[in-house]
This record gives structure tokens, C-alpha cells and sequence, in this order.
């Protein structure tokens, strides 16, 4: 646990407004939140680097049977992952099954589990492109398909742009699903490794850190709403609940998990192009047609 906290708070800083504020990527779902059943093509990806060693993890969504979606901080640096689309993902594995008591995951795919597999395929958008667009998108395609029966859809470009001025817009929510921890502050950090789910409200979409690249949102819990933290980076944030996925969880303003979440918008033009393109290299005709494109 301490690994990870160390791998995600020093990632980047910006420059921002003439002052240097912190921005800690890499953010689990905190506050209200539920087990995660519904999305079952939520799961978690752990990364290494070249040596093979453990590096970190995060959170992503297929959107076909190889093509998972994360961020792009997530796959920057790393040269390979492995993905588990379990309910409790690396929590609850026998240590007799080969768990490694440095990372906490298991090292290799248990015998029979089509629900884990290896990736060696791993692409970024363009991570760190700058602020606030930092273009954190990222692909992981894996070497085995796993067909969850349920895929996410991206939604159209633009899809959120009419939020942007939209008056009464604070009553538009997204529900928000991850890996990550669930409590953080100087004193006790909570994680179960455990695919949750939250609601959360809309903040802005314009401002200095948003600039139509980033969708902000709230982190407290008031309302009984929820937010991220860390290991839940690359995780989908849907359209209300939905399975249409406008962002994937970006980065938050302190250590603490709490005030306002953002995350990087999918509903971009480019983003949806440089997708398909990598899709479309990689995958056959048949699988890339399974991307789903679609209206809110």
C-alpha cells in the first residue's frame, strides 16, 4: 500500500494560475459508495515496468473483448500489465495460488480464470501533453480476449459541451467506478481492492482546469453522492447510469481524496479518432466494430 501511495503522489505537479498546485493522479471510489455489480467490464490493471517489477495499478473498462481503456498517466512508463475483471480483484486470492507479498496481486493468471489475463500492448494518447489538456488517455490491448457479455460505450464527441453553460447544470450526476482506495488521509488509508461504484455531481467544465478538456466533479460525500482516489485512475465515469463513458478518472487537487475529482473527457473528436485508429490497427474488423458510439 505504501508502494502505491509513494508511485502516485509524485507523478506531476502544475503550474497553475501563476502558482504551483499539486495534482495527485491516480485517484478509489470514497464517500456513498456500493459494490459494483453492474458494470462488469470495470476491472483492474497493474503495471510493470521493463525488469518485469511491480510499478502500480489502476482502474479501466473494455470496450471489446481486448480493448481497455485507462488513463494515460497509468500507462506512461510501464512496458506491460496484467488485468483482472473480478468483483474483488486481488483482494481475496489464496497466497497458495502465487499471490506476491510485495504487490498484493497474484502473478500470474490462476489456471482456468478467464477473467485475468496478460497485456503487452500499451498505448498513450499523449500523456503529459500539458494542463489542462493533458491528454490522459490510455489503451491497454490484451493478449487474451475476455467477454464479459457487456462492453462500455463511449459517448459522442461534444456530448457535454451544452453542460458547459447550461444553467441548472448541478443537477446533472455521473456515476464513477474503480479499484481504489476508499479512505485516505495522513493517518489511515482503506482499500479493498474491490470494484465500487459511486454517484457523483457536476462541478464545472470550463474553468482554468477544465478548459473542455477535464469534467469536474464533487468528491464530498453530501447528497450521498461519492468520489475517487487513488487507484482509481483510468476508471469510466458514466453518464448518469448509464454505460456510456464521458471520462475516465483524471487526477484530484489534494491527498486526501476529497472536494472535487476530475477526469479526463472521452467526448473529444480526437480522443474517439486516435481509439478507433489504434483499434483498428490491432484488432480484426470484426472486434473493432463491437466500439460503441453513442448519443447521451
Amino acid at each position: 500500500m505504501k508502494r502505491l501511495i509513494r508511485t502516485v503522489v509524485t507523478l506531476f505537479t502544475v503550474v497553475l494560475v501563476g502558482m504551483v498546485l499539486p495534482v495527485a493522479p491516480a485517484r478509489a471510489v470514497t464517500g456513498n459508495f456500493v459494490p459494483d455489480s453492474q458494470h462488469v467490464f470495470v476491472g483492474l490493471v497493474v503495471f510493470y515496468d521493463a525488469n518485469g517489477e511491480f510499478s502500480h495499478r489502476c482502474s479501466g473498462s473494455l470496450l471489446t473483448p481486448t480493448v481497455f481503456l485507462t488513463a494515460g498517466h497509468c500507462v506512461d512508463g510501464a512496458t506491460s500489465a496484467r488485468v483482472y475483471l473480478h468483483q474483488y480483484a486481488g483482494a481475496n486470492f489464496d497466497p497458495a495460488t502465487g499471490i506476491d507479498a510485495t504487490t498484493g496481486y497474484p502473478e500470474t493468471c490462476i489456471d482456468g480464470d478467464y477473467l485475468c489475463t496478460t497485456a503487452s500492448r500499451l498505448y498513450n494518447y499523449g500523456y503529459f501533453a500539458g494542463f489542462p489538456n493533458t491528454a490522459d488517455v490510455g489503451l491497454v490491448l490484451l493478449d487474451s480476449p475476455i467477454d464479459t457479455g457487456l462492453f462500455g460505450a463511449l459517448a459522442q464527441s461534444g456530448s457535454l459541451d451544452a453542460l458547459a453553460t447550461q444553467r441548472g447544470h448541478q443537477d446533472v450526476t455521473f456515476t464513477v467506478s474503480g479499484y481504489g482506495l476508499s479512505r485516505s488521509n495522513p493517518n489511515f488509508v482503506e482499500s479493498f481492492r474491490s470494484r465500487l461504484m459511486a454517484t457523483s455531481k457536476l462541478v464545472n467544465l470550463n474553468s482554468a482546469n477544465n478548459g473542455g478538456f477535464n469534467l469536474q466533479t464533487s468528491a464530498n460525500p453530501g447528497g450521498g453522492r461519492g468520489g475517487t482516489c487513488f487507484g482509481d485512475s483510468g476508471g469510466p465515469v458514466f453518464y448518469s447510469s448509464t454505460n456510456t463513458i464521458v471520462g475516465v478518472t483524471s487526477f484530484g487537487l489534494n491527498q486526501n481524496c476529497v472536494g472535487v475529482d476530475f477526469a479526463y473527457r472521452t467526448d473529444q473528436q480526437a480522443v474517439i479518432d486516435w481509439i478507433i485508429a489504434i483499434v483498428s490497427e490491432n484488432v480484426s474488423p470484426e472486434e473493432a466494430s463491437m466500439i460503441q458510439i453513442v448519443p447521451l
